[in-house]
């Protein structure tokens, strides 16, 4: 190995990758091969310095025995990519498949007007907001209840301020754009920032999805876990997606992206749309 931390921190040695490695994977499911090794020196090596670390090793035994740190060490080594709008395609199933028939459902008197929806890695709260808004639009008058959750605390404080770029807007059809989001003036110019509307249905909270047990509501609707997956090992996410399933209701849907799949699963689910999921033992 040859990648090395710049300051005074010691280079990367084998042994202490691979102590570092097995605890992310360990405490968040994230496998990071050999070819990250650059990458993790250039996140953790400035809050090293920070802390007047000159070894890795010193850091791995702190992250050991402070959990504080190891919250800050797997903030540091997420990567959170997402824009408003991802993956239009199951947007456009929602749209034209599962509203109508929930709509249906009602008048058929087997639900109720309310929605509930897990966004299980959030990121910075693009996607929650923009199925937040695509409900609202399309279900004037039902309960629309949206969690969202991340392993990052520092990308959930953004999500919860709910400030964006002002050219982030072209991400977001013009009539939501219009009637959801809010135009920076004065200090805020060239920013935008979701209306109160939207906040008052999405709800934010820390969730590790490696854990065997959370706290999410049973019985959801939508489960959405896109563009996450892709950073674990096949057997993480088979119990990862086994215990999203289980989130479902009868008639639920999970949705993933588009690189990934529910492939190798002891919980039977079937796809129905893009990278959309049901249970196998939903009624018809």
């Amino acid at each position: 190995m040859t990648a090395t931390a710049s300051g005074s921190v010691q280079p990367l040695s084998r042994s202490e990758f691979a102590a570092l490695q097995g605890l992310i994977q360990r405490e968040a499911g994230i496998f990071l091969s050999e070819v990250k090794e650059a990458l993790l020196v250039g996140r953790l090596s400035r809050r090293l310095r920070e802390l007047g670390l000159t070894s890795f090793a010193a850091y791995h035994r702190l992250v050991q025995e402070d959990e504080t740190e190891r919250v800050r060490m797997l903030d540091a080594i997420c990567t959170n990519e997402t824009h408003f709008f991802r993956e239009p395609r199951q947007f456009e199933f929602l749209e034209r498949q599962v509203l109508p028939m929930w709509q249906a459902e009602v008048e058929r008197g087997e639900r109720t007007r309310t929605v509930r929806v897990w966004s299980a890695a959030c990121s910075t709260g693009e996607e929650p907001y923009s199925v937040a808004m695509l409900l609202l639009d399309r279900l004037p008058g039902w309960n629309v209840e949206i969690l969202a959750t991340d392993l990052s605390t520092r990308v959930l404080e953004k999500a919860r301020a709910a400030l964006f770029p002002l050219e982030r807007s072209a991400e977001i059809p013009p009539e939501y754009l219009k009637r959801f989001m809010l135009r920076g003036v004065g200090p805020q110019e060239g920013r935008m920032k979701a209306g109160p509307e939207l906040r008052a249905v999405v709800r934010f909270q820390r969730l590790n999805l490696n854990d065997e047990s959370y706290a999410a509501p049973q019985a959801l609707d939508l489960v959405f876990c896109r563009n996450v997956l892709i950073y674990f090992r096949p057997e993480t996410k088979a119990r990862v997606v086994e215990r999203l399933v289980r989130h479902l209701s009868p008639r639920g849907h999970l949705l993933l992206g588009h690189a990934e799949s529910a492939s190798g699963l002891t919980v039977r689910v079937r796809s129905v749309g893009p990278n959309v999921y049901s249970r196998e033992d939903r009624t018809s």
